[in-house]
């Protein structure tokens, strides 16, 4: 099967951990490839901090507006190969500050730039403002506040990215709460690095449209049941949980199970430098495990689409292209 031809949709991906080795580089001329490997790739990765390791040492590098410019460039680049057509791509603004740049600067930089990407390679985006765990009420409301500010329709939701592990969601309560009452969609990152209570407790105390992985759904039944009941989209990111240790091998993992019990799911790459991979690399490996075909992908696919954050005109125009093809 050549997953190349199939068109896409992609919900769950960083622009702080995608960098390739050829935007590095023009960024730090003297890099190796074994070095980028070393730094920027996971694949030594035990666990969820060493995984936001090699997000820090990729964020160093993207605190001007070149660097910011060439990250959208080069993340479009990864995304036409994939033959993606829809794409929402997440970033926190607040981390790309040291060198001048303000946090309304940043959204403006990375969405001009998008704009211009998404016209030239026929891709439409959404962008996804991210708060962090470690981050403070205050930093939370500022980067909710960002979208209300900016009101433009290719900003399309918030979401709560990070340590799990280490920080509550107590700081972020207010924040999402603005976003309700604002009509922001939104997302968090949940049921990854700690259990399936993560997943319930976002969900009664964020109230998100969607999870990020939520993969440790699968550890109760009821939950599954409240998924199904309240159709909340799992963003599956399979690569990226072996490598945070989620699960040792991808024939641990639950996406098959999710799928045969009519959850709604997505296929994702997450970090697509840090988990080393691409769209085509994640279909081929859910395609070889669980033999997964055209069918299963474009179910994911339409199931993602129609749990974007976009409007409910280009959902319809993505389906149909979709259906389609």
């Amino acid at each position: 099967m050549n997953f190349n031809l199939l068109k896409k949709v992609e919900l769950h991906t960083h622009l702080d951990c995608s960098l390739s080795y050829d935007a590095v580089k023009k960024t730090l001329p003297d890099i190796t490839i074994l070095e980028y490997k070393k730094k920027f790739i996971g694949s030594s990765c035990e666990n969820l901090k060493d995984y936001l390791k090699c997000v820090e040492r990729s964020v160093q590098i993207m605190q001007n507006k070149y660097q910011l410019i060439l990250a959208v460039i080069d993340l479009f680049d990864q995304l036409q190969k994939d033959n993606v057509v829809y794409v929402e791509i997440r970033f926190a603004p607040l981390l790309h500050l040291k060198k001048g740049l303000n946090s309304a600067q940043v959204v403006e930089i990375i969405l001009n730039q998008c704009k211009i990407e998404s016209k030239k390679r026929k891709i439409k985006f959404g962008l996804i403002l991210c708060t962090l765990r470690h981050f403070s009420e205050s930093d939370s409301l500022q980067t909710v506040k960002l979208i209300n500010d900016f009101n433009d329709e290719n900003i399309v939701g918030f979401d709560l990215a990070a340590d799990e592990t280490a920080h509550p969601l107590d700081n972020h309560v207010k924040a999402f709460k603005f976003a309700r009452e604002n009509n922001i969609y939104c997302t968090s990152h949940a049921g990854e690095a700690l259990g399936y209570q993560s997943v319930v407790e976002t969900l009664d105390k964020l109230k998100t449209n969607r999870i990020g992985h939520g993969v440790r759904s699968y550890e109760n039944s009821c939950l599954l049941e409240r998924l199904k009941k309240e159709k909340v989209h799992l963003e599956i990111c399979p690569t990226s949980n072996l490598l945070t240790g989620v699960f040792s091998s991808l024939t641990q993992h639950p996406v098959n199970e999710f799928y045969k019990q009519n959850l709604s799911v997505g296929i994702n790459t997450d970090g697509r430098a840090i988990s080393n991979t691409t769209l085509n690399d994640e279909y081929k490996k859910l395609s070889k495990i669980f033999n997964w075909d055209v069918q299963h992908f474009l179910n994911c696919n339409i199931n993602a689409m129609r749990a974007s954050f976009t409007s409910e005109k280009i959902k319809e125009e993505i389906i149909l292209e979709l259906q389609n093809q």
